[in-house]
């Protein structure tokens, strides 16, 4: 029996899926990754400080703000700046804007269809109109969080090294403050559709990796931890990931210890299940999540878990900034060059910028480590394990769990495409 899914549907990119399978037994199973491949890494070269940031969130129209803010932790660690409290926040809560625009496009648009037996949102307009809507409320209350911090919806334009050049105004911030709080009915009516899908049952162990600042959950911070007890710093965490290239893929790949390993929703959950707030805690414990789930299908739980965790983190980050008084700062100049290292938590998982920049400030290396890119070894660990267990089924169900498998994860095909190889002949 040959499988291949050309083209899998309701991803961010282009993949394609290949299964060999004889007498029962699994003889070929890969994730081919056939994106166009970007060279950003390459492009930045030569490029001043006050550019990178803004080009890097070309990268991906989907966690442009991710790589904007990793860029600029990057940035700031070379050049030595210290950014102000004030500039945290609102990068925390653009951080939080994105999270919920990019976690609701995934529940809704991409994953749902498998679970109601459809193949997009679209025949749902006419059968589950109240669901749609839900969906594009969601959805928009995420864009307008990004657009009044950062400018856009996507591709943040007031971001910039050692602060923003714009700041929102307070009567912005007190109508997110209130739309926050109306959206807690579309939440609940939300998390009782989720609770009555039925996931797949299935579990395999992996190692799991996220940030974990000391006392918020996992989004900005200067740790990466490992959930098997191990941590080690943001600036050496290239040098611990191996990343490689298959002859099959555009993508990198990356292993830690020579295995796979899992970034994104789940690895945060597992990571730091007793960070979450009491209300994110109620729905985890309501939709079965726990801090030692192990089925990849729950990346959708704890993805709509974290809806929710950000939704209540946000409302407590605009009552403090509406309390502190937002005030324009003076950007800081560096002096020098030097190099350094960010991170954040991205939608789909840990995302890795080094950056090193000359006297003049002009950027002279650059790597970028990208969640998908990370997870797509662990993606084919699961599919090996998976497909087995369902011969002698139909092709049909095979196929369908597999592709459900992948979308689970989410995964940002455009983003993990940073390099190609050339053969000479």
């Amino acid at each position: 029996m040959k499988i291949a899914v050309n083209h899998l549907t309701r991803i961010e990119g282009h993949a394609n899926l290949v299964i060999n399978a004889g007498d029962g037994t699994l003889e070929e199973c890969r994730l081919e990754v056939v994106e166009t491949p970007r060279f950003f890494e390459a492009i930045l070269l030569g490029r001043h400080y006050s550019e990178v940031a803004h080009m890097v969130a070309r990268i991906c129209g989907v966690c442009s703000h991710s790589h904007t803010l990793a860029s600029l932790t990057a940035t700031e660690r070379a050049l030595n700046l210290t950014v102000s409290d004030q500039t945290l926040n609102l990068r925390k809560l653009l951080a939080f804007g994105e999270i919920l625009q990019s976690h609701v496009l995934h529940l809704y648009f991409m994953a749902l269809p498998d679970y109601l037996g459809v193949p997009s949102l679209f025949p749902l307009v006419q059968t589950h109109r109240d669901v749609v809507g839900r969906a594009l409320r969601l959805k928009k209350l995420g864009n307008d969080l990004c657009n009044v911090v950062g400018g856009r919806p996507v591709h943040p334009v007031t971001p910039c090294v050692g602060g923003f050049a714009a700041l929102p105004g307070r009567a912005e911030l007190q109508d997110l403050r209130q739309r926050l709080g109306e959206a807690l009915p579309d939440l609940e009516e939300t998390i009782d559709l989720f609770a009555s899908l039925d996931l797949p049952d299935f579990l395999r162990e992996t190692v799991y990796l996220s940030l974990i600042p000391e006392s918020e959950y996992p989004l900005l911070g200067d740790t990466v931890t490992f959930s098997s007890g191990f941590s080690l710093p943001v600036a050496e965490f290239e040098s611990t990931v191996s990343e490689y290239l298959p002859e099959r893929s555009t993508a990198k790949y990356a292993l830690v210890n020579r295995q796979s390993y899992q970034v994104g929703p789940l690895a945060r959950t597992r990571n730091a299940f007793h960070r979450l707030s009491p209300m994110a805690r109620k729905v985890a414990d309501a939709l079965g999540l726990t801090a030692a789930s192990a089925n990849p299908f729950q990346n959708l739980t704890a993805r709509l878990v974290e809806v929710v965790q950000i939704v209540d983190q946000s409302l407590h980050l605009i009552d403090n900034l509406l309390l502190d008084g937002l005030r324009q700062e003076t950007l800081p100049v560096p002096a020098g060059g030097g190099c350094g290292a960010g991170a954040v938590e991205a939608p789909r998982g840990l995302l890795y910028h080094r950056y090193s920049y000359d006297e003049d400030g002009l950027l002279t290396g650059a790597n970028c480590i990208i969640p998908t890119a990370q997870n797509l070894a662990n993606i084919e660990g699961d599919l090996q394990v998976l497909i087995p267990r369902l011969f002698p089924g139909p092709r049909e169900e095979l196929t369908r769990q597999a592709e459900m498998l992948i979308r689970a994860y989410d995964p940002c095909i455009s983003c993990s495409t940073h390099l190609v190889k050339i053969d000479f002949v």
